[in-house]
């Protein structure tokens, strides 16, 4: 196939519409129901009070917004794809913002901007009881009501995958998230339960205790990745890892594929993790996957994740299969000797290098045949 008719027949896979939309329209399809801005999206997507300042003043100025990019869904209801902050922004501003329990926020108090620093303090509307009457008046709100933010569609007749792959387009790259909050809101679209399942297990004591992450990449939802890895790299078959090419693409694409699969054993899975977790956690507690000095008899530093891969991996995978060894202290110290660990974690090796090495090296390294 040549490259032109690769061209013509992904696009007979996308179908699209677009039209400019004024907020009130918005507004109206929000509180019927009728887009979801899936508030789940809200703990990652982290703008602060002056970034959203900063947005209303835009609406102010007149300083047109990029469009928003929405998937039509079987119900008919929009799935904004890209759009979420600045809708987000506009709705708890008017005090119509509702967090994941259905509970409407706080409306938002701006801050003082660059062009219009007055708008220090004011509120969308104040009671007329309010001691402070630092709101907009009529004219202002009619302003930002009648300001239009253009909407594009990718329609229901679209590739099923169509949305998931311009979400993680749009979010990755120059945005704020991480990429696994990118894949964590991509989940809420595909499979809600199952990115519910994954945020139920990364709370997990004895799993939280041996990755002893700080707090930056707990915000980053970097714990639910570290899950990812384990659900992937425990038990998969040896020979897929000649074909990873870039590890962010491979997570991604296995998680949706799992994520949809109904054979996918949740209750299976859940329980060889707490297991995983909990043996290493009684046999080593937070010091699993830190490097071990074999000079000073200690383990240094901070979280590794080649160490995470190759022993909760390899532990996993031999209390699977009934094989697990005995004494994994020693076991740990052992392997930061191993000549073969050492040379596929050192640094400058990549995820796509040293897997194929590892994943095979922990299952057998933590057997006791």
């Amino acid at each position: 196939m040549t490259l032109v008719e690769e061209i013509n027949e992904k696009r007979k896979e996308i179908r699209t519409d677009g039209y400019p939309m004024s907020i009130g329209e918005w507004i109206s399809l929000y509180e019927n129901k009728e887009v979801d801005i899936h508030p789940e999206f809200q703990r990652f997507f982290r703008w602060t009070p002056q970034q959203k300042s900063n947005l209303i003043e835009s609406l102010l100025l007149g300083i047109p917004l990029p469009p928003v990019f929405v998937s039509q869904r079987e119900d008919g209801v929009w799935d904004v794809v890209d759009g979420l902050q600045r809708l987000s922004t506009i709705f708890e501003f008017i005090g119509i913002l509702k967090d994941e329990r259905g509970e409407v926020l706080q409306p938002l108090k701006l801050l003082s901007t660059k062009y219009l620093p007055s708008l220090q303090d004011v509120k969308w509307q104040v009671p007329d009881e309010a001691e402070d009457k630092k709101s907009f008046d009529q004219d202002l709100r009619l302003i930002i009501k009648r300001t239009k933010i253009s909407v594009s569609i990718i329609l229901k007749e679209s590739d099923a995958n169509a949305k998931y792959d311009l979400f993680q387009r749009l979010n990755t790259g120059g945005s704020q998230l991480s990429p696994q909050e990118v894949r964590n809101c991509i989940l809420v679209m595909i499979n809600k339960d199952f990115f519910l399942w994954l945020q139920g297990i990364s709370k997990h004591p004895s799993f939280q205790e041996t990755i002893a992450l700080s707090e930056r990449p707990l915000m980053e939802a970097y714990d639910v990745e570290l899950i990812l890895r384990f659900l992937l790299f425990t038990r998969i078959n040896e020979n897929h890892f000649t074909n990873i090419g870039d590890l962010g693409v491979f997570l991604t694409d296995k998680m949706t594929e799992i994520a949809q699969d109904p054979a996918f054993n949740k209750a299976e899975w859940e329980q060889l993790f707490k297991q995983t977790f909990d043996v290493i956690a009684e046999a080593i507690e937070d010091k699993a996957f830190k490097r071990y000095s074999a000079t000073k008899d200690k383990f240094l530093g901070g979280f590794i994740v080649s160490a995470f891969e190759t022993i909760a991996c390899g532990i996993a995978y031999n209390l699977a299969e009934g094989t697990l060894s005995d004494n994994l202290v020693q076991k740990i110290k052992d392997m930061w000797k191993n000549e073969e660990y050492t040379t596929w974690s050192g640094t400058g090796i990549t995820a796509t290098r040293r897997l194929p090495h590892l994943i095979p090296f922990g299952r057998t390294f933590f057997s006791n045949d």
